[in-house]
């Protein structure tokens, strides 16, 4: 039998101090977090969170984002929900409207109770991805403290899938998924259980292992041999030395791609490649599907540009006044919008937005609550964020040490100064950003990004780093290294 053994390893070192202050830069410059009291303590590279946030979606955001800091092993999340307090019966309506209104999930067999702001989610799901899905909605429903789905079935097919196909579904998916670098990974199923060893470059890429392990079907997966290391190298870069893959595979791993996302399965959209570039045409029920499917493409491995042809059809006809009520409701039960004063209007399926919020982050994320809505063909996005973009985060000049610290706060004249050099220190600190030759140059809160990163992911990453750091605007102008030459 093939015994998995961690390697040793020779990443630079990195003081849990360091570890410590960069997670609380992070988090105090992340909107929707930056007035959270959470604590942050490390040793040996594993991160404990501790204290409060307002909703389950704070506090999966910080853990997520804990996890993607260099140098970071794992991290223990003991954050505690201290959600507003709604009636249990109006919050048991507004789960129910969140996985009805959700053009996937109000097909699915779910029932649900609530009792002084816990969940219980019953029923069966067919995979689980759909499981995940219907917890993501649950979780952004605003006054829910917790959930508990352990009465919630995946059927998973009418038997267990045996151990060689749990690994094969798994390499496989290691094989061409850029967030990962399968050839540092080695994986092993006994009797259900999947047996990971290798090295990763964050404890983030681990936990998507992991993930994609239990989406293969197994029953638990033990990753203790499965460490991190900031030395192993990044996925592009190490398949950019061979042939890059045929046209056909990439298509091929494309479609695979789309069933496996739940908000896809149900349909086959045409999938063409050309010289890496992904073209995918044909029908959709919702928006969400289809910004789905485009987010997918970019994730396999091969893919330097997607052409999303994609038409939203639903599949009957929703009154516009029907969907501007259930959008309007939606808006309202977010945890993380509901305090704004936001309006909709809905005209053939397309949905406007209006209103004012914090920050980009926010901006963004009313944009995608409207495309989780059953019958919206299209948003337009007019929510208008206020200030001048650099606005600088002063809690931080306090309890900053070392290479960590940011300045100190700058006259008007030198914002762009402060707000270029807050980008690069999150860069800095980013699992996969620290390294790669990016470039910050901010004029009168407009950022520019130039240089070379290894993914599209990495592209999209900075820009958006950019963005929840106060750029009222960013020209991303980043090249994926080793693009082939159109």
């Amino acid at each position: 039998m093939q015994t998995l053994e961690a390697p040793v390893l020779t990443a630079e070192h990195l003081t849990d101090a360091d570890i410590t202050a960069a997670i609380e830069l992070v988090l105090t410059t992340q909107p929707g977090l930056a007035t959270q009291p959470i604590a942050v303590a490390t040793r040996q590279g594993i991160v404990e969170l501790t204290g409060t946030v307002d909703h389950l979606l704070a506090r999966a955001r910080a853990e997520e984002l804990a996890l993607a800091v260099r140098g970071v092993r794992a991290v223990l999340n003991g954050l505690a929900v201290a959600a507003v307090a709604v009636p249990d019966s109006e919050l048991y309506l507004n789960v129910g409207r969140a996985l009805a209104d959700d053009p996937t999930a109000r097909d699915y067999n779910l029932r649900h109770a609530v009792a002084d702001g816990t969940v219980t989610l019953t029923g069966t799901v067919q995979w689980w991805p759909e499981k995940q899905l219907a917890l993501r909605l649950v979780q952004g429903v605003r006054g829910v403290r917790r959930i508990i789905d352990s009465p919630l079935t995946v059927r998973g097919g009418e038997l267990p899938k045996a151990d060689e196909d749990i690994t094969t579904q798994l390499r496989e998916q290691l094989e061409w998924d850029i967030r990962v670098n399968k050839n540092q990974v080695q994986v092993r199923t006994t009797d259900r259980v999947v047996h990971l060893a290798g090295a990763v470059r964050s404890a983030a890429a681990k936990a998507r292992i992991v993930a994609l392990a239990e989406q293969a079907g197994a029953a638990r997966v033990d990753a203790r041999a499965l460490v991190v290391a900031r030395s192993v190298l990044a996925p592009v870069p190490e398949r950019a030395e061979c042939a890059p893959p045929a046209d056909a595979d990439i298509a091929q791993a494309v479609r695979e791609v789309f069933r496996r996302d739940p908000r896809l399965a149900a349909f086959q959209p045409l999938v063409q490649v050309h010289e890496g570039a992904v073209t995918v045409a044909g029908t959709v029920g919702s928006l969400c599907a289809r910004d789905a499917a485009a987010e997918a493409a970019r994730h396999v491995v091969g893919v330097w540009q997607v052409h999303n042809l994609l038409k939203v059809r639903p599949d009957r006809f929703w009154p516009d006044a029907d969907i501007r009520q259930r959008l309007a409701d939606a808006l309202r039960r977010d945890p993380y919008l509901h305090g704004f004063e936001l309006s909709v209007n809905v005209l053939s399926g397309k949905s406007y937005l209006y209103g004012r919020v914090d920050s980009y982050f926010e901006q963004e994320q009313a944009a995608g609550v409207a495309a989780a809505i059953t019958g919206v063909v299209e948003v337009e996005n007019r929510i208008s964020v206020p200030g001048d973009g650099v606005a600088t985060a002063d809690a931080l000049a306090g309890h900053l040490t070392g290479n960590l610290a940011l300045p100190a706060p700058l006259p008007p004249a030198c914002q762009d100064c402060d707000l270029a050099e807050r980008i690069r220190a999150r860069y800095f600190w980013s699992a996969s950003l620290h390294g790669q030759p990016v470039e910050v140059q901010a004029h009168h809160g407009r950022v520019s990004l130039t240089g070379f990163v290894d993914t599209w992911l990495d592209r999209h990453e900075a820009a958006a780093t950019a963005r929840e750091l106060g750029a009222r605007d960013v020209n991303n102008h980043l090249r994926i290294r080793f693009e082939p030459a159109h």
